[in-house]
Parts: C-alpha cells; sequence; structure tokens
C-alpha cells in the first residue's frame, strides 16, 4: 500500500464514453466492466448520466444502460446521476426504475436534475413541447417520489412496478436551485462540481443550513462529484488528463465527438481562453500520482464536509480507467474506510 487516508466513502459517476473509433456498445460493455472491477474495490455507487445528441455518451436511454450494468453486478447500488426529469413524465420515470428496483431490490437509486441534458433543438425532439416543463420540476419530483409509495384505495392511476419499492430519489444540481429544493424536499443533494464548481461552497451551506427532514427524518447528505485521474506519475496522469481536455474544448466549441486519445502538451498549446475555462470547469479536479491524488481527495473532502464522494474519469482507453480507480481505492484504503461506516440507503 502506498499510503492511506481516511475519506468518507467513495461512488463512481460513469458517462460510459464512447471513444475515438469505438462503438456505443464496446462503451456500454465498458461500464458493464467498470462496474463489476469497482464493485470489487469496495466503491458504494456505481451511477450513469442522461444525455443527448452526444456523440462521446452512450448513456442516453440511462434505464437500460443501469439494466445492462445491474445485471453484470451483484453489491454495488447501481443509479441515474442523473434522469433529466423535464424530459420525461413522472409515472413513466418510476415505472422504469420501479421495474429496476424489483429486479435489484434495495439497489436502485434515482437522481433527478432539472436540466435538459442536450442543446434546445434536441430538447423539443425529446419533449415536443417545451412550455413550462422545467418550471414544474419540484412538483414532477414530488410526484416522482409519491409514485413509489404505496397505493391508495381506489387509486386509478398506479406505477406497477413501482408503488411500495421506496427507490431512494436524490436531487443534482450545478447551482444553488438544486440545493435549495433539496433542503425544503428533505432530500439527498448531489453537486456536479466535476464541471460545474462555481458555486459549489455556497450549495453546499444553503442545503445545510436550509435542510428540513423528510417524513423518515433522515439527516441531510451531500454527495459532490469530482473528476479524478490517476496514474503511476503526475506527469502520465496529466497525459491521461489531455483526453478530457479535449473532449471540454470540442463541447464548448460545437464540436462535441467521441472522446479522443490523449495528445502530449495540448493543455500547453491552448490560447488564455481555451486555458481560463477549462481551469473553471475542473478546478475541483484531481490529477496525478497517488500522492497527489491522496492529497487532493483530502483537501476537497475537507472542504465540503461530504458524507460521501462520486468520482468520475473520462480516459480514453479503458485499462487505464479501471488503473485510475485501482489507485483512488488504493490510496484511500477503499476497504477500511467502508467497514467502518455505516451504510445509508439514501
Amino acid at each position: 500500500m502506498r499510503g492511506m487516508t481516511s475519506l468518507p466513502p467513495l461512488s463512481v459517476l460513469d458517462l460510459s464514453p464512447i471513444a475515438l473509433g469505438s462503438t456505443a456498445g464496446e462503451a456500454l460493455n465498458q461500464s458493464r466492466d467498470l462496474a463489476r472491477h469497482v464493485e470489487g474495490l469496495g466503491f458504494r455507487r456505481f451511477w450513469m448520466a442522461e444525455h443527448h445528441n452526444m456523440p462521446g455518451v452512450a448513456s442516453a436511454a440511462t434505464a437500460v444502460a443501469l439494466a445492462h450494468v445491474a445485471e453484470g453486478t451483484s453489491t454495488i447500488r447501481i443509479g441515474a446521476g442523473g434522469v433529466m426529469l423535464p424530459n420525461h413524465a413522472p409515472l413513466v420515470i418510476a415505472e422504469q426504475f420501479g421495474t429496476l428496483a424489483a429486479i435489484h431490490p434495495g439497489r436502485i437509486d434515482l437522481g433527478v436534475g432539472r436540466a435538459p441534458g442536450t442543446d434546445q433543438l434536441t430538447a423539443r425532439a425529446l419533449r415536443r413541447n417545451l412550455v413550462g416543463e422545467i418550471d414544474h420540476f419540484p412538483q414532477d419530483v414530488v410526484e416522482l417520489i409519491r409514485w413509489f409509495e404505496p397505493s391508495q384505495p381506489g387509486q386509478a392511476v398506479r406505477a406497477v412496478p413501482g408503488e411500495g419499492l421506496k427507490v431512494p430519489v436524490w436531487i443534482l444540481g450545478s447551482s444553488l436551485y438544486g440545493a435549495q429544493l433539496a433542503a425544503a424536499l428533505g432530500l439527498p443533494y448531489a453537486f456536479a462540481s466535476h464541471f460545474a464548481p462555481g458555486d459549489l461552497d455556497q450549495a453546499a451551506a444553503i442545503y445545510r443550513s436550509q435542510f428540513k427532514p423528510g417524513p423518515e427524518g433522515a439527516p441531510p447528505y451531500f454527495m459532490p462529484a469530482l473528476t479524478v485521474i490517476a496514474a503511476d506519475t503526475d506527469a502520465e496522469a496529466r497525459f491521461l488528463a489531455t483526453s478530457l481536455y479535449q473532449a471540454f474544448v470540442n463541447l464548448r466549441t460545437g464540436r462535441a465527438g467521441p472522446l479522443p486519445p490523449p495528445v502530449e502538451g495540448f493543455y500547453e498549446k491552448l490560447d488564455p481562453g481555451a486555458r481560463g475555462m477549462l481551469d473553471n470547469a475542473l478546478s475541483c479536479a484531481v490529477i496525478g500520482g497517488p500522492d497527489t491524488v491522496r492529497q487532493g481527495l483530502e483537501a476537497f473532502a475537507r472542504r465540503t464536509r461530504a458524507d460521501e464522494l462520486m468520482i468520475t474519469s473520462q480516459i480514453f482507453d479503458h485499462t487505464g480507467r479501471k488503473k485510475s480507480f485501482d489507485l483512488v481505492a488504493e490510496v484511500a484504503g477503499q476497504g477500511a474506510v467502508l467497514s467502518d461506516r455505516v451504510a445509508v440507503s439514501a
């Protein structure tokens, strides 16, 4: 062991990246393989995210992708990080995740977000009508939760499967709005600091200070996400990270595509504007060898007082991505950390 530290439980956010020259099917099979791998390392959750019209992301049909992953694992919690609720009727999502929970009881999470997860043209194709859906997000969340409650006598419409399964619902966000809503509803809250860290500290403070326990009395539970790219040396990790850098630049300049292979010196050759964009978007990222990763994770955990950390790792080579999680688990003393903590279903 290179070193051990004290960290909250660790989980994984997987965007099911389609690498250049690969296919969506290969990406989804690699996601399943990664989930099995991190399950063996003791990670608590494996979440996938809904994105549309993105050539580098294979998890658009999130519930279907999660079903594939869940069948390849046995103990790790599987969930959405998240479903973009304005794109869907709450009943449909309750049925989808109710089906997952019926097949894999006690293992399914449902994180929901307010953003479309795509561009406006694609959002229109998804929803047909863009009037008012985002403004209905709080009501939709409440409706979704109710579909998971036991049905009432005479109830005309029921979520089957879904009713009575109590699938844990999380609020996801990258702004203060999600923090306020999660606090008001007494729900666990995940923050997207892996790509939008600007409001991280204020969102965490608002969530904790305004939190009102729900009917079951659960305390606040905060899980921020961050990018971690670990390798044997700092230099190797920085090289691997250039795939992510290219993907960010391509996305922000309207040229989204498959995840590209790493390029030596890519960051150094960028113009100041692009460099500033990357520095801002990835200000919470931890990129380096084992000592750098350990120190970075410790600092982020202290800063956020997180109950759990969710790690994402966009690495071109699948073997390198698995190794990155190996190193994270090793420097975190993963097995010891999880055995000393009481698992929560939230």
